[in-house]
């Protein structure tokens, strides 16, 4: 293939329902995928075709990962067990449900198992809005590796496939913030045969047929959205064509240059020939012809036959810019119309990476959305009244209780999230009629139903449906992003068919009102006016909450977001739209602290600008590292993967230790007496004591009411106790205070985020709805 030539979009797939369907498809689905050999005995089973073990509590719901898989190899016609949240301590729990037939699925649950656990700040989280009742401690940190590991124990002869969100992040040599070093590939730790990531429908139904054919688990290694090892020295790689990648600063392939007016006999001499048979020599004076070479075309190997080499773990753990050079090139190679193979070596052993799935059809996704769901948690997590409300409820089920999810994946490409790497940048949408058949199914099945719906969104409220305008120009893309540096010209920004849903749900029988809770994308949003207006005529309660993350340049190059001022232009069409509606509604804007590339004069810029627009943050989130996320590649190694990596490339400033961690939370709680010393230190150390003082333009007084240190979070089991006893303000102190101190101690917030209160979270737990602090010492609040 030219390497000027137009890439062709991938061949279509075999569809989900494409397959003959597995014997025991008789059986027909079961009210709720079986927990325990008593279920399978009612169901009629003698064994499970397949178990899949989670770190999550089971929900039947099309939120869960765990659900989902499940139900798509049920309609398959495999018998599939759960087993959720086992205790980890000994192989038993593991074979509850006996020896599956064909193989294990493993994953940690909806979020990874280090995040689920740990702060920002490394502390551990007390709760789990995984688990009945918020509990914490019931699934192991790195939960993929223990759970395949006492699989293993349990049927060493069983293959062990894992997926889910912590695979998807670790699929290849990625850096750990809790241990603070480059691990290996989850797949080589975990010892586990084959890992799936990415949206696993279309991966795990092949590769279910192929284990039922009784073909071996070591010979399926062509299945997309799938990684495996292999030895190096394999068989069979003859047809493979290996472009190496595995250092910087060193060139690629250099063609000799042509040039133009090169003569007939320079060429000839040149290529150890003379000129062409029975051409009679030139005289030595006479003028020579002159040949004009075309411009040549260089060809390259098919894609599909092409894999790169990546930089092996062995140079990437101790060398930061190959690893940001490795995680370049990864993600440069996630668009499933171009991706090629990666293969990285650990050791003696390859890790091969296949390309990315192909995304799911429009049919595809309704046929995974329309399967039979209970749409609540097994029966077994009930409480006496066999009720899921009361002190078993499970925090991340409650908030998608009511909440439709209408698409997937997410092309912002902001550096920060994951949901890129995990879902890829294509949108694959849900068909109205499937989305309308859900809402119709909550209002008449599901249990506590008010007629609010809490969402209908996904990882980004506003994508439905939108996409290149191109399927050439789609598959050919390698930006990462389709909105960053600024809204894509292939890019078609229609918002009419989620304009015409909105419209054909709020009208349903039963239906009083229809949320938005997903987060917005604003840049795109403003590209249509009659959206906006919709949205918040009929779709906000109140607060809509968007992410600008912060107002300065250097920041958010490093997050790939855009600049504050398409913020203010969507809060002016947003102000505008609520007034015409007759509504006071505000906007809730995320931002974040000590992301790679902000300085602490960008810090001190947005606090001020958080000031001057009325701002107080309720709570405040710290940059996470997650893995093989960009920003935390930037974070390792110091360099920008989101251009060339080289020896001399862009160094990016990066918020590292407690202190400096600390000093940027503060100036986004600088309304927080806790916070006003280290904010006068550090204002007077950047020459900018000019803001310090008791005038409405200082950003912090200059007085000291007296204060405990402490800090209550909106997640009040994660905050931190001062080290002394509760002091009182004296009565000097009162006087001074002014009549709204913000967030100090002994304040009750109120519940619901009030004028001028904004959020800042984003682990993917759902906030708390308790308000941002309690009453001191327990007395009633002011």
């Amino acid at each position: 293939m030219s390497a000027h030539a137009a890439i062709a979009p991938p061949k279509p797939a075999k569809t989900l329902t494409g397959y003959k369907p597995f014997w025991a498809k008789r059986f027909g689905p079961a009210p709720f995928l079986p927990m325990s050999r008593k279920e399978m005995d009612q169901l009629g089973w003698d064994s499970c075709d397949i178990i899949i073990v989670t770190g999550d509590a089971y929900v039947d719901h099309p939120s869960f990962g765990m659900a989902v898989i499940g139900r798509t190899l049920e309609a398959q016609g495999f018998r599939v067990g759960i087993i959720a949240q086992p205790d980890w301590q000994s192989a038993e729990p593991f074979k509850a449900l006996g020896k599956p037939n064909l193989f294990f699925g493993v994953a940690a649950g909806n979020m990874d198992s280090m995040i689920n656990r740990y702060t920002a700040d490394r502390k551990i989280r007390s709760d789990d809005a995984y688990t009945p009742g918020g509990e914490g401690g019931k699934r192991p940190d790195r939960a993929t590796l223990v759970y395949t590991q006492r699989c293993k124990e349990a049927w060493s002869e069983v293959p062990v496939i894992i997926g889910g969100i912590e695979a998807s992040l670790r699929r290849i040599a990625h850096y750990d913030y809790w241990q603070d070093k480059v691990r290996r590939s989850i797949l080589v730790d975990a010892k586990a045969d084959l890992l799936v990531y990415g949206n696993a429908e279309r991966a795990i139904i092949e590769i279910a047929h192929r284990l039922a054919r009784r073909e071996p688990v070591t010979q399926i290694t062509d299945v997309r959205g799938t990684a495996f090892m292999r030895r190096d020295d394999h068989t069979g790689l003859d047809e493979w064509f290996q472009m190496d990648s595995t250092t910087v600063d060193t060139p690629g392939r250099i063609d000799e240059l042509i040039s133009p007016y090169q003569t007939v006999e320079e060429t000839a001499a040149e290529q150890g020939a003379s000129c062409a048979a029975g051409e009679k020599p030139s005289a030595p004076d006479a003028p020579k012809p002159i040949t004009v070479h075309p411009r040549a075309k260089l060809t390259l190997p098919p894609r599909e036959k092409t894999v790169l080499r990546l930089p092996a773990y062995e140079q990437v753990k101790s060398d930061p810019v190959l690893y940001a050079h490795a995680n370049r090139v990864l993600h440069l190679e996630t668009n499933p119309g171009n991706a090629r193979a990666l293969v990285q070596a650990h050791g003696d052993r390859d890790l091969w990476v296949n390309p990315p799935p192909i995304p799911l059809s429009t049919t595809e996704m309704d046929h995974v959305f329309d399967l039979p769901y209970a749409r609540a948690p097994h029966p077994s997590y009930a409480d006496e009244q066999g009720s899921h409300d009361g002190a078993t409820k499970i925090p991340a089920w409650e908030m998608i209780r009511f909440s439709v999810n209408i698409m997937r994946g997410c092309f912002g490409g902001c550096t920060f999230c994951s949901i890129t790497e995990h879902e890829g940048r294509i949108i694959q949408s849900r068909s109205e009629d499937s989305v309308i058949r859900e809402i119709e199914e909550i209002r008449d099945k599901v249990k506590g139903f008010t007629g609010v719906i809490s969402d209908l969104g996904g990882p980004t409220a506003n994508m439905y449906r939108i996409g290149c305008k191109s399927p050439e120009i789609e598959a050919a893309c390698r930006k990462p992003s389709c909105v960053y540096p600024g809204i894509c010209q292939n890019l078609q920004t229609d918002h009419g068919p989620l304009i015409k849903m909105y419209r054909r749900a709020r009208a349903l029988k039963g239906i009083k009102k229809i949320l938005i809770g997903s987060g917005l994308r604003y840049d795109l949003a403003i590209k249509s006016p009659e959206y906006i207006k919709e949205l918040v005529t009929h779709h906000v309660g109140g607060y809509l909450k968007i992410a600008p993350e912060h107002t300065e340049g250097g920041p958010l190059s490093k997050m790939m977001k855009p600049g504050i001022g398409t913020y203010d232009k969507f809060k002016q069409l947003f102000e505008q739209a609520s007034a015409e509606a007759g509504k006071k509604q505000y906007l809730i804007p995320y931002f974040i602290a000590a992301h790679p590339g902000t300085s602490d004069e960008d810090m001190m810029n947005l606090a001020v600008w958080l000031k001057k627009n009325g701002f107080r943050a309720d709570q405040v989130q710290t940059f996470y590292p997650s893995p093989m996320a960009t920003a935390t590649a930037m974070y390792h190694s110091s360099k920008n993967p989101l251009k060339k990596v080289t020896r001399d490339s862009e160094d990016v400033d990066i918020v590292r230790g407690e202190r400096r961690r600390r000093l940027h939370k503060a100036f986004l709680r600088y309304h927080d007496p806790n916070n006003w010393p280290v904010l006068r230190e550090a204002l007077q150390a950047m020459g900018r004591a000019d803001l310090i003082g008791n005038g409405k333009h200082h950003l912090i007084p200059s007085y000291q009411p007296l204060t405990d240190g402490s800090y209550q979070s909106a997640r009040r089991k994660n905050s931190s106790s001062a080290a002394l006893p509760h002091a009182k303000p004296t009565v000097a102190t009162k006087a001074a205070a002014p009549a709204k101190a913000g967030n100090s101690a002994g304040r009750m917030a109120p519940q619901k985020p009030a004028k001028g209160r904004l959020l800042t979270q984003h682990t993917g737990l759902p906030p708390r709805v308790t308000g941002s602090a309690k009453p001191a010492s327990g007395k009633k609040p002011r």
